[in-house]
């Protein structure tokens, strides 16, 4: 294996031709033009010199529109005729990164001079970074180019230097191929050198003009400006007048005339780049300390925070608020201790941070931040175990499959300092030593493994020889911090240092994937992400304060390209083309901005030239009358009817004016009934929320009460049965307070006897993925606690742990206190741990239930307080059509039948099979499922509301009439007795007793099945 490693390039890769093709036949059969008599002008002006070479002009107009419809209509996508008038020279191309976008413009410049004779081009590149890849790519592509077009693409191309403009000359004058690379700021200003008349009067700039340049734009985005202004870059562009502008990018601003489209979706969907996978690393924060996350700056200007909180008889929970200024965080807090006296201090803005108030001073959160710190060594510490972790254990995988693939692993870092440090010793930051130590206890742990493999890594036990750091560099080639104009823009003079990193990175791009080199761990500023494009990085790792720029997908894509083996051929195994992104965040928080960024783009209310298409495909018209034209037509009448806007937005009363549309098209129209159901279809699919998610074939569903309770002997019955369950009562009981004291003493002591104090960390474990739709989203598939430290907190007095618990349990002090002092010594300390505490206060009060449970021997009824029948029987309307496919637990009323409802919603198979013979027993007068909360029963653990309210019709020879007994049924499907728990054990039993002091008419008990019901409530067949 050599050190360098030549890169293998498919020429037939389906989705570059068809990319590079789109841009050709829009040229196709165009008229050419003849010089203008500005040519002679030019051709005068330099009378000692050649004459320039002028690109073949091509006639502009319906021939040039025709084809873009063509080339559009084929990739499914819109044409504009109003945009194609004000931008008939722009021409975009959208392609995700890392599917080859510098490779297929490169080969579209030799299509073009190949079947048109185009002979001047020019690249215009935002940056120096992006320049030196293009050069790169360049000399990578050679011989590749060489084979498909006979021609050598580095012969015919160079990289501006304003030091030697005689090369800007040449590609002014030169009869053949001519590629100019350039970075936009050697021409954007009336200072450059280019612009500027020499002794001669000679202007290079008028000569570019002059030949009419083809001008490839790679990331216009990063030079247009925006909409009110313009920027410099793109009106020094315009001035060159060029032929035709093709623009290039994964990320446009602006689509003028798109002739091809690959996203993150379609380029996922075909295995086009990796996998995403995501391990987060949030310290588990202590309950006590007043942690407070600026999660978001709202739309009503306010600070969306999330912190502590807690509502009496709940433990403390993570909330989010949307606070401004004044607020007091302890209010919020619900009272917590640790946030007494903090304030919001100033009105949140968008541009500041969040500024809060506290009596030991002010401090600051950054959008995104939080006050407990995930930059602390311990953290950074794991994350970096992991990284090398993950990093083996990818490469194991890889080598045992039979592939030889060198992995590489990426760590983005805050501060130079923390790698490169001149005042320490052996001038190691901090992350440099933690990992050398995380490096060799490794390779300690796992020798033998790593010997298996010795070939692959000769020199694997070096740790100086395997990592290295990559940074911005000054003239002097001294690493240098990066000064920002904004969160993404360095400064100019610490731009012109990280293209002197970039161009170090690029050096040993080739070498890194070479199992003779090597390094294989890279820390790195985020600032040189541009640059570092090598495909083998299979782990990236985030070590900066704070989180908000690792969920960038301009990061992600450092690591999304398809790696490549020691032969320089790309990997297609889906298997192990995945990238792990390890992230010092919560899970929750990184997930959020990782699938905001990459779905910010997706707007779920556009419609699409593809839907429209699929819409009209599905809708029966034949294909051979999808034309172009009709698509037009389809697009401009849903405009005029105001179904969607001319930005292609759908309009919120869309959906009922596609389903009345009257198309003046005649093909339209006679298929109008399926185009209109197959537009709603794919526009819910797509995720749009202004549609409405229902069949529109059927009537809504509305639950009701039925007709037959108006009927006077059965509105008796009802307003006797409400009368009967309206009445409230409490229970007695009584309990021994010392067995109380005594026997959670011994619980509290047992629970506290194996808990180890213990820092922990959070792993969470996530995969990455689109649904059909094209929405990224992130599934959560893993979670565990790493322990690293010893817990420190701060000392409780026994008045406070009091406090807290006599707070949410309501026990006596006095009680409380008798509990504290009966812990023993060491135990009691671990009350000063606030997840401790919240347990304790949960034992107490699990084991005041028990003995309340045990002790219950009556209820009183409380007088003059009733419960509204309306509530008790209220109508449940959370009917829909989802609740009718899942039938099996759904009752629905037949004709005549004597429920109360039309519908019911049921728990299980078994109260299905219940209700059921409760609607074919004659005898039954009436019944009803009891809803939820509507009717309830006070027990020890908190209120029970017992399945079933029937009236019986009463046929004993004692009874003095025939109208009816009152059942209250607990349905407790297919089980016996001894598989009941103690709780519901419990509740029957309040059951039971609660009807024996509201009502003599009343019977209550639970049942497992319709004939233990008329076994246990004695009912005469």
């Amino acid at each position: 294996m050599s050190n360098k490693i030549i890169f293998q390039f498919d020429d037939n890769l389906e989705y570059q031709k068809k990319a590079v093709d789109s841009v050709v036949e829009l040229f196709r059969g165009l008229p050419k033009s003849l010089d203008s008599i500005y040519a002679e002008r030019i051709r005068k002006t330099r009378l000692t010199e050649k004459d320039p070479v002028r690109n073949i002009d091509i006639v502009k107009g319906n021939k040039l529109f025709q084809n873009l419809k063509k080339v559009q209509l084929k990739n499914g996508l819109f044409t504009n005729e109003e945009t194609y008038k004000k931008h008939e020279k722009d021409f975009t191309i959208e392609m995700e990164t890392g599917t080859g976008k510098t490779y297929v413009y490169l080969r579209t410049i030799l299509e073009l001079h190949k079947e048109y004779g185009f002979k001047k081009f020019m690249i215009v590149v935002p940056s120096v970074a992006i320049r030196k890849g293009v050069e790169k790519s360049i000399e990578q592509l050679r011989d590749h180019f060489k084979r498909l077009y006979n021609v050598d693409l580095s012969k015919y191309s160079f990289i501006y230097d304003s030091n030697n403009l005689g090369k800007v000359n040449n590609f002014v004058e030169d009869n053949n191929l001519s590629i100019c690379v350039m970075n936009i700021q050697a021409f954007n200003k009336d200072s450059n050198k280019i612009r500027k008349d020499d002794e001669y009067a000679k202007n290079l700039w008028r000569d570019i003009k002059f030949v009419r340049p083809i001008v490839f734009i790679d990331e216009p985005q990063k030079i247009e400006g925006t909409k009110k202004k313009k920027s410099q870059s793109l009106k020094a562009i315009e001035e060159l007048e060029p032929l035709f502008t093709l623009r290039y990018s994964a990320t446009h601003k602006n689509l003028y005339n798109q002739v091809y489209k690959l996203d993150s979706y379609e380029a996922y969907k075909k295995n086009l780049v990796k996998k995403i996978r995501v391990k987060t690393i949030n310290s588990v924060i202590s309950k006590d300390f007043p942690y407070i996350r600026y999660t978001y700056f709202t739309k009503d200007c306010k600070a969306r925070i999330e912190m502590f909180s807690q509502v009496q008889g709940e433990s403390i929970r993570f909330k989010s608020f949307n606070v401004e200024n004044g607020v007091s965080l302890y209010e919020l807090s619900g009272g917590l201790p640790q946030y007494k006296d903090m304030f919001i201090a100033e009105q949140p803005h968008k541009e500041k941070s969040l500024k809060i108030a506290t009596n030991y001073g002010d401090f600051e959160l950054a959008l995104g931040e939080s006050n407990k710190k995930l930059e602390n060594k311990d953290i950074i510490r794991i994350q970096i175990r992991l990284a090398i972790e993950n990093h083996f254990q990818k490469q194991f995988e890889i080598l045992e499959e039979g592939k030889k693939i060198k992995t590489l692993t990426l760590f983005f870092i805050d501060e130079v300092k923390k790698v490169r440090d001149s005042e320490a010793s052996e001038g190691k930051g901090e992350y440099l030593e933690i990992f050398d130590e995380e490096y060799s206890n490794f390779i300690e742990k796992n020798e033998e493994k790593i010997e298996k493999y010795k070939n692959y890594f000769p020199s694997y036990k070096d740790a100086n020889l395997v990592r290295e750091g990559y940074f911005a560099l000054d003239k002097k080639k001294n690493e240098v911090e990066v000064e920002y104009k904004n969160e993404d823009e360095p400064k100019a003079k610490s731009q012109e240092d990280i293209d002197r990193g970039i161009e170090l990175i690029l050096e040993k791009k080739d070498e890194l994937i070479s199992f003779n080199e090597p390094l294989a761990f890279i820390f790195s500023h985020s600032a040189l992400r541009e640059g570092w494009d090598n495909p083998n990085v299979f782990t990236l790792c985030t070590l900066k304060n704070g989180s908000s720029e690792i969920a960038k997908k301009q990061e992600i894509g450092r690591g999304l390209r398809l790696p490549v083996d020691v032969t320089g051929n790309r990997c297609l195994d889906r298997n192990v083309n995945e990238l792990t992104v390890i992230a010092n965040d919560s899970y929750e928080n990184f997930s959020r901005m990782l699938q905001e960024d990459f779905n910010k783009n997706m707007n779920k209310n556009e419609v699409t030239s593809d839907l429209l298409l699929v819409t009209l495909e599905k809708a029966g018209i034949p294909k051979i009358k999808i034309t172009s034209e009709l698509v037009d037509e389809f697009k401009k009448e849903l405009i005029e009817k105001k179904v969607m806007d001319s930005n292609n937005v759908l309009l919120k009363n869309g959906e009922e004016e596609i389903k009345e549309i009257q198309f003046s098209n005649e093909t339209l129209q006679e298929h109008s009934i399926q185009i209109a159901e197959n537009f709603v279809k794919y526009m819910v699919e797509k995720g749009t929320n202004r549609i409405e998610i229902a069949n529109g074939d059927n009537e809504p569903i509305i639950n009701k009460q039925r007709s037959f309770v108006s009927e006077k002997e059965f509105q008796n019955l009802f307003e006797e049965l409400g009368t009967n369950l309206s009445k409230k009562a409490i229970y007695k009981c009584k309990i021994d307070n010392e067995k109380y004291i005594k026997s959670s003493i011994e619980k509290i002591n047992s629970y506290i006897s194996n808990f180890d104090l213990k820092q922990v960390v959070e792993l969470t474990e996530a995969k990455g993925n689109y649904d059909d739709t094209g929405k990224f989203n992130t599934e959560k598939y893993g979670n565990k606690e790493i322990e690293f430290s010893k817990i420190e907190v701060a000392s409780k007095s026994d008045f406070e742990i009091a406090n807290y618990i006599m707070y949410h349990t309501m026990l006596p002090r006095l009680a409380i206190l008798k509990i504290i002092s009966g812990l023993e010594k060491e135990k009691r300390e671990a009350l000063n741990i606030q997840d401790v505490l919240e347990n304790v206060t949960e034992i107490l009060l699990e084991n005041l239930n028990e003995m309340k449970a045990e002790k219950v021997f009556e209820y009183e009824v409380i007088d003059g307080y009733v419960t509204d029948t309306e509530k008790i029987f209220e109508v449940d309307n959370k009917i829909n059509e989802e609740d009718f496919e899942n039938k099996r637990r759904l009752f629905q009323a037949k004709k005549g039948s004597r429920s109360l409802n039309d519908y019911y919603k049921l728990d299980s198979d078994g109260e299905k099979e219940f209700a059921e013979k409760l609607e074919n027993d004659e005898n039954v007068l009436l019944f009803t499922k009891l809803k939820k909360g509507g009717f309830v029963i006070d027990t020890p653990y908190g209120n029970y509301s017992p399945d079933w309210a029937i009236i019986y019709k009463n046929s004993s020879e004692n009874s003095e009439n025939n109208v009816g007994i009152y059942f209250i049924v607990e349905t407790k499907a297919d089980k016996e007795e001894k598989d009941l728990t103690s709780v519901e054990k419990s509740k029957i039993k309040c059951g039971k007793l609660h009807f024996e002091a509201v009502s003599k008419n009343v019977k209550f008990n639970w049942v497992k099945s319709y004939d233990d019901f008329k076994r246990k409530f004695e009912i005469v067949q």
